[in-house]
């Protein structure tokens, strides 16, 4: 998932009904004069789960009771969004609001010049930039230009099998050769070591390798945004992810759903993935249940025996490194700008706690409050329960430090590109994904060094057009 989202049957039914209704409504969102009664405005959501897309319109018609502006709701698949941004585009009929965004999408619409920065910054300026977690803010910026006003996070984690670690009498896996070790240690016939994505052209293959090569100092450029991907601290990296794929993991393509599903069913013992499998693996969530063997007795025996890890130390690496995603909201170029600020405006207040609510273990608010200095959002967010068909707060399954994990995540997260000011090259890599091509020939036993010069080649050539 750009966002580890997860994927259903059901995204194609929905990507179909989007389509339908975008042709159905043509030209502009609503009248673009905010005057009131009668105007309407469309909005895409990255969200489409039905029960997730469910609470969002729920969302959207008490939006529309308070301000009379009707709201058309559109979920739109993650892999799906870049093909129907440009069909969109072209055919002038871009939505007024897009939400959900990953960072590298936003940097799509900017470079496209598809977004209303004039309008964001006036917003942004009535929420208070003083309400907003700093990192997140310095994430969605170009310079000095605010392109998306930021709504929550997720982090993403190595999620291991604690008892197994603790009865081989294994160090948590925080490392390189802790990861290598623990993944030689307790591989066997019926265990995987490890199970990590491995998929060429997947956003989950490229936030899994991005995860691990920060931790190792690999950066995709450096300061002066000369491409590096083909520094020795990126090909250590793409070595050290070959051999956990070629010597201690499951055979064939691994996506998010397959390493899910190796996991719970007791089959590996440590794997990556986001915050939002929490709630699954304590059994929260019916359509993606546990099936350990020992789940059977015990539905949530993954959640209280794993442990999380939110940073990977490499060998070449200064520091560890947390990655994650910041999604946001955005108004688009086309909007209809007063209705279309206003709705953004009510989901970052009135209907923020609700929208968070939704999926807690993978929506961390960024914004802490309504004004500055409060934390009435983050404060609720700490108390929300997770889960679909049941409920019950994170701290039932998970230690403290599981929850100071997520909590501040967003404070900490370190991603390729933007800082060094490239963030238009993620934007530019969202369509070849040259990262994970090379995880995928690294995966199935290529030279690690000739798959990161070709993809160092492919950045390159993205970043000169």
């Amino acid at each position: 998932m750009s966002t580890h989202r997860r994927r259903r049957a059901r995204a194609a039914t929905l990507m179909s009904i989007a389509l339908v209704g975008l042709a159905a409504c043509g030209g502009d969102g609503g009248s673009g004069d905010g005057s009131g009664d009668g105007d309407s405005i469309k909005v895409w959501i990255q969200e489409e789960l039905p029960d997730r897309v469910a609470a969002t319109k729920a969302i959207a018609a008490d939006f529309t009771e308070d301000s009379g502006v009707d709201v058309e709701l559109l979920p739109v698949a993650e892999d799906q969004f870049n093909q129907l941004l440009t069909s969109s585009a072209a055919a002038g009929e871009l939505p007024d609001v897009i939400g959900g965004l990953a960072l590298g999408q936003i940097r799509t619409m900017s470079s496209n010049e598809l977004l209303d920065t004039d309008a964001t910054a006036t917003l942004l300026e009535d929420l208070g930039e003083g309400t907003f977690n700093e990192s997140a803010l310095e994430l969605t910026r170009d310079g000095d230009t605010q392109l998306a006003i930021p709504s929550e996070s997720w982090t993403q984690l190595l999620v291991y099998r604690k008892d197994l670690f603790e009865e081989a009498g294994l160090e948590p896996p925080t490392s390189y050769d802790a990861i290598l070790s623990a993944a030689e240690e307790l591989d066997s016939s019926d265990l995987a070591g490890f199970v990590g994505a491995n998929i060429a052209g997947d956003s989950f293959t490229e936030q899994t390798f991005e995860h691990i090569a920060l931790g190792n100092g690999c950066e995709l450029v450096d300061e002066e945004g000369e491409v590096t991907l083909d520094s020795d601290a990126c090909v250590e990296a793409f070595d050290f992810y070959g051999q956990l794929m070629q010597n201690y993991s499951v055979s064939g393509g691994q996506d998010v759903d397959t390493t899910r599903a190796s996991y719970f069913a007791g089959q590996a013992a440590m794997i990556i993935w986001s915050t939002f499998i929490l709630d699954e693996m304590a059994a929260l969530r019916e359509d993606a249940l546990p099936t350990c063997p020992e789940c059977r007795k015990d539905p949530a025996f993954l959640a209280k025996n794993s442990g999380v890890v939110t940073s990977i130390a490499g060998p070449a690496g200064s520091e560890p490194a947390v990655f994650g995603e910041i999604t946001s909201w955005t108004i688009t170029a086309d909007s209809a700008t007063d209705p279309a600020a206003e709705f953004v405006s009510y989901m970052m207040n009135d209907g923020y706690e609700p929208w968070i609510a939704i999926a807690p273990e993978g929506k961390v608010p960024v914004r802490s409050g309504d004004s500055e200095g409060s934390t009435n959002f983050t404060d609720a967010w700490a108390k929300m329960e997770v889960g679909v068909e049941t409920k019950a707060p994170l701290s039932k399954f998970y230690g403290q430090e599981v929850l100071d994990a997520l909590a501040t995540g967003p404070e900490q997260l370190a991603r390729w590109a933007i800082p060094q000011g490239q963030g238009d090259l993620l934007g530019a890599l969202q369509g070849e994904r040259p990262v994970a091509e090379a995880v995928n020939k690294v995966a199935n036993g290529e030279d690690p060094a000739e798959a990161a010069t070709a993809a160092a080649e492919a950045v390159r050539s993205a970043q000169g057009s």
